[in-house]
Order: structure tokens, then C-alpha cells, then sequence
């Protein structure tokens, strides 16, 4: 079966675009996620776990700009780099992983943060479908959402609450986790409350606007911020700091 997962995630996220940094090719994840910690400028009350996109590593991570622009609007915040690449999303033990790093920390802060970029917003809203409202706050950067047939699928259906999912799988499998963080956005018609954490930021000449815009609805006003540009950090980092900064302690 997990060989199955890397065959058919292989297909469904080679379209995604790269971000300009440092590539990633599928193989064997390490034993341990590698991270990096950015520590608050100020005693730290919170923790932000910042996912990356198909092509980043923690040194590209560390190079995009978002933890100076986490810091900027929250100077409270350490800044948690994950190296969540493909061969974690392969290895389909992603949620487990990131959740062994989050719950120990979890003690030491007033609120915990993620922050999914591209591929990395599939994820982020992965665990949140395996973690419902364990995290205060959720910025979706340009999340991807699946191949074009899924996205036209939800579009036709009148969009995410009109969409109605399959019923929901007992784990992950080869062909499920786009349709799975669909489901995700679709409950949120159910439960807004969910919502009022989800932040969204997307380029207006992203390949992924589409999607960004169906999932903008659901939110509450203000969450959603469609910028000039495309699927860059560059686009997303400025909009990145000012949501932090409206959410200061």
C-alpha cells in the first residue's frame, strides 16, 4: 500500500510548481523530522510550526523570509521550521510526525500556530483533520488542493459547502488526502467556529487561485488575502506579517 501512495503522490504533485529554492526528490524520510528553531525576539509566548512547499528544505525555509516575517507582526514567536518534504507525505506517517513535535511544546506556549506553504497547506490542513481545533491559529499560503479534475469537481458542485465528500476514509490511502483536506473546508460551512482560526493568502496569478477563492467564502471577512503575483514566498510573506501582527498578544 505505501508503495502505491509514493506511485500516485508521485503523479498528483508533479504538477505542482517549484518555489525557486532548494528541490526535493523522493526517497526515504529520515528517523527523526529535521527542524529548525528561530527563538522569539521576546520572551516567547507562542509557537509557530511553519510547513514547506514541494520544493523547499529547511535551508530554503530559513532563506523565503517568512520566519523575519512571522517575527515582525508577533516578536513572541519561536519559529518552528519543519522539514515535512515529499518523503514524509510517501511515508505516510506525516500528521504523526508533526504531532510528536508539536504536543511536547505544547505546555510551554499560550498559543501554537501552523503555517502551510503549497504542498505544505495540504498538510497543515491534514492535521488539522486529524487534530480538529488544536491549533489556535491556521495560514494556509497558496494550499495545494488537489489535481484540476478534483478542484472542477468542487466547483461544480456550487463549491466547497454545496460539495458533498465520500464517506470519511478510516486512514489516508493512495488516493485520498486532497479530497480529505476538502472535506476539511467543506465542515467549515457546518462548523464556522473552525473557520475563525483559518487564515488564507493566495497570489492573484497563482495556478492555485481557483481553489483559494472557493475556500475565501468560508472564512470570516478579512481572513482571505489575494495579492499581485504569483506562488512565491515573496507573495506571501507581506501578507504573512500583517495577519500575525492583527493577531498580537
Amino acid at each position: 500500500m505505501k508503495r502505491r501512495l509514493a506511485r500516485c503522490l508521485q503523479v498528483a504533485l508533479a504538477a505542482l510548481p517549484l518555489l525557486g529554492l532548494a528541490a526535493c526528490l523522493p526517497g526515504r524520510p529520515a528517523a527523526l523530522m529535521p527542524t529548525q528553531q528561530v527563538p522569539a525576539r521576546v520572551p516567547a509566548q507562542m509557537l509557530v510550526v511553519v510547513l514547506p512547499g514541494r520544493a523547499d528544505d529547511l535551508a530554503g525555509l530559513r532563506a523565503s523570509g517568512i520566519v523575519e516575517a512571522i517575527q515582525r507582526g508577533r516578536p513572541d514567536a519561536d519559529v518552528l521550521l519543519a522539514g515535512a518534504t515529499l518523503p514524509y507525505y510517501f511515508e505516510g506517517r506525516l500528521v504523526e510526525r508533526l504531532h510528536a513535535l508539536i504536543e511536547p511544546a505544547r505546555g510551554r506556549y499560550r498559543e501554537v500556530w501552523m503555517v502551510g506553504a503549497s504542498l505544505g497547506g495540504l498538510g497543515a490542513l491534514l492535521y488539522e483533520r486529524e487534530h480538529p481545533g488544536r491549533l489556535d491559529g491556521l495560514l494556509l499560503l497558496a494550499p495545494y488542493m488537489g489535481r484540476g479534475a478534483l478542484v472542477e469537481e468542487v466547483q461544480a458542485a456550487g463549491g466547497p459547502a454545496a460539495w458533498q465528500p465520500a464517506p470519511r476514509p478510516a486512514q489516508l490511502d493512495a488516493d485520498n488526502p486532497p479530497h480529505e483536506a476538502w472535506r476539511v473546508v467543506h465542515d467549515w460551512a457546518q462548523r464556522p467556529q473552525d473557520a475563525r482560526r483559518v487564515w488564507l493568502v493566495c497570489g492573484r496569478d497563482d495556478g492555485f487561485v481557483t481553489a483559494a477563492r472557493m475556500i475565501a467564502p468560508l472564512l470570516p471577512e478579512g481572513h482571505y488575502r489575494e495579492r499581485d503575483g504569483g506562488h512565491r514566498w515573496s507573495v506571501w510573506s507581506a501578507a504573512a506579517a500583517g495577519i500575525f501582527a492583527e493577531n498580537g498578544a
